[in-house]
């Protein structure tokens, strides 16, 4: 193709190429030809091109357009990735501020549309059951659940949770109430925190053209702590999942897999080739930086039995030191050459040179689909984990999946993989309020047809309630995402608490653990026994409503801190645990030598 003919064809890209940013402004003012969404042939935006290439002056003119900063290329990178990568912090500022802008703008565009979309389909209450489940043994014992209660009527939605995060070494529990009420151009959003009587009220509306961006701009020390880290994305890699209907039966008898769940009949269907793939980048770390991340990055003893599959690669091309031009395009592709998809440009490619790492782990993902449920997955429940979705990591990854084409049928179950050792399956129940009563839900049947009203106290604040202003806290899809990753590696500790074995926050996120302590190492079952009994304090300690107290969980072995409920659970885990002792005796010592070989290799 000629030059003419691919500047006609990426216009926008081609000035973005040569950093015109006044012909970029001029062509993004030309209405009948504003394409500024639109990915070259290399799966890039202009504004990702014109990160990658280091153009702070056409990222600041795109942005300026109004170029989406939560558009990812074909690598899942986001544009604040890319940013970041390339070590600039004038560039990695305007970013991240229009980030949170644009991220803030669509939420309150958003929520409206997904209300006024629920308002015409007829009104329902459903429970959520999400149950964090693990196939490695010691972290399972740990994994919490919580069930979201979801009521619908109209244009007004309440989402009741208990699972609040992970705060101080502990699963945070509490009890809240997310109302959403859908008018014509706006949307009002409530939290209500039941445990502290109080209300927090949000209007959503479209912010003014004149809206004041510095409010937006981050600190110098977030800045900074990005530069300084590594850039990681996890992402479910969905072009080989494949579905297919489970089997039952023994002796060649073989009949496809039908379960009932909360009382209808599902089809049981398996998803193979799911593939959940974590990427890390480097190559805007300095010397000092690299050296610290790569001191902590060696494989550990859970990944190396878990068979975490792990290949490192460096692309060639100029140095990493200062910031030049040359960087930016090291493999010195012509312009011609990077437009013309007929040209296979191999490894070469613009930007810095990566350094990447992958970790690639293969999961197997389940699901229960029934034909005859009183839900519509598309026109109901969707809207619902879209909502959801913007600020909460797990549901994001639900609506990733659940949006893929499944077979037919409603996913009364569905367990899908969030991390390298953790699952999460949803069960939906009690519609309608049929197995338990739910207060101000009412179902009548006519004519074979079953109606569902939803009473209006459901939507309102409970009386005696102290109301607040603005919602206190909105905790960003990424930010939440990370703090489940912290909780999960904090998770597959030894079940002690010293502070000189904690793992860091950065360690954490990033699947290190501290050298192996000096100490000889506990047994399996020590360790076993003593998450064990953790757990039962933490169960029994939910239940009373009472927290648990940091010396049960550290010292689980004093009894004198110990009340008599807690007590006797422990004494009957321990009697279960003997019985148990001679059959799983040559079980533990496999895998206590697999362990120790690994802390061994390292």
């Amino acid at each position: 193709m000629s030059s003419k003919s691919l500047q006609e064809e990426f216009p926008i890209h081609w000035l973005v190429w040569d950093n015109d940013y006044q012909g970029i402004e001029r062509e993004l003012s030309n209405k009948s030809n504003n394409d500024i969404e639109g990915k070259d042939p290399r799966g890039r935006t202009p504004l990702h091109l014109a990160v990658a290439l280091g153009h702070l002056e056409s990222a600041r003119t795109l942005l300026r357009h109004g170029a989406s900063t939560l558009a990812e290329n074909k690598g899942y990178w986001s544009v604040l990735h890319e940013a970041v990568c390339t070590g600039d912090p004038e560039l990695v500022q305007i970013v991240l501020e229009n980030r949170d802008y644009q991220r803030y703008s669509k939420r309150t565009v958003g929520v409206p549309d997904l209300l006024k979309k629920l308002k015409e389909s007829p009104d329902f209450y459903v429970e959520m059951k999400w149950e964090f489940t693990s196939w490695v043994p010691l972290v399972s014992r740990m994994c919490p659940s919580d069930t979201y209660r979801v009521w619908k009527s109209g244009s007004k939605v309440r989402i009741d949770t208990t699972l609040l995060g992970f705060d101080n070494m502990n699963w945070e529990r509490g009890s809240r109430s997310y109302i959403f009420k859908g008018t014509e151009n706006r949307a009002v959003a409530m939290e209500i925190d039941h445990d502290r009587r109080e209300v927090f009220t949000e209007t959503m509306q479209i912010l003014p053209a004149n809206f004041d961006m510095s409010l937006m701009k981050p600190s110098e020390d977030a800045i900074a702590a990005r530069l300084t880290n590594p850039v990681v994305t996890t992402y479910i890699d969905t072009d080989k999942i494949a579905f297919e209907r489970n089997k039952s039966g023994i002796w060649g008898w073989r009949s496809d897999r039908s379960e009932v769940v909360n009382g209808y009949e599902a089809k049981v269907f398996s998803a193979s080739n799911v593939e959940l793939i974590t990427k890390t980048r480097t190559e805007h770390l300095s010397d000092s930086d690299k050296q610290k991340s790569k001191s902590k990055s060696s494989k550990t003893p859970l990944e190396s039995f878990l068979g975490v599959a792990e290949e490192h690669n460096k692309k060639q091309g100029a140095t990493n030191g200062d910031i030049l031009d040359l960087i930016y395009n090291p493999s010195h592709i012509t312009k011609e050459e990077y437009f013309n998809s007929h040209i296979d440009l191999g490894d070469r490619d613009i930007g810095r040179p990566i350094e990447q790492s992958k970790k690639t782990q293969k999961f197997k993902a389940t699901l229960w689909l029934c034909e005859h449920y009183p839900l519509s997955l598309q026109e109901q429940v969707v809207p619902i984990i879209d909502l959801m979705a913007a600020s909460n990591a797990h549901f994001q990854k639900l609506r990733d999946f659940i949006t893929l084409q499944l077979p037919a049928g409603f996913p009364v179950k569905i367990e899908i993989p969030l991390f390298h050792v953790l699952n999460a399956r949803i069960t939906f129940g009690n519609i309608n309020g049929c197995d338990t009563p739910v207060e101000g839900v009412t179902t009548t049947e006519d004519a074979g047809k079953v109606t569902t009203f939803v009473d209006e106290s459901c939507f309102e604040s409970p009386p005696g309630y102290r109301r607040l202003g603005d919602i206190h806290h909105e905790r960003l899809r990424d930010e939440d995402d990370q703090i489940l990753q912290f909780a999960i590696q904090q998770s597959l500790m030894d079940g002690n608490t010293d502070p000189v074995e904690q793992l860091t926050f950065y360690e954490a996120l990033n699947n290190i653990r501290p050298p192996p302590p000096t100490r000889p190492l506990p047994s399996i079952r020590q360790e076993e026994d003593a998450l064990l009994q953790r757990a039962i304090a933490e169960s029994l300690a939910l239940q009373s409503g009472n927290p648990v107290c940091s010396e049960i969980i550290s010292e689980p072995n004093s009894s004198s801190n110990i009340d008599d409920d807690l007590q006797l659970a422990l004494e009957l885990s321990q009697q279960t645990l003997t019985e148990d002792e001679k059959r799983r005796k040559q079980e533990d010592e496999e895998l206590e030598k697999i362990l120790k070989l690994s802390l061994e290799d390292k």
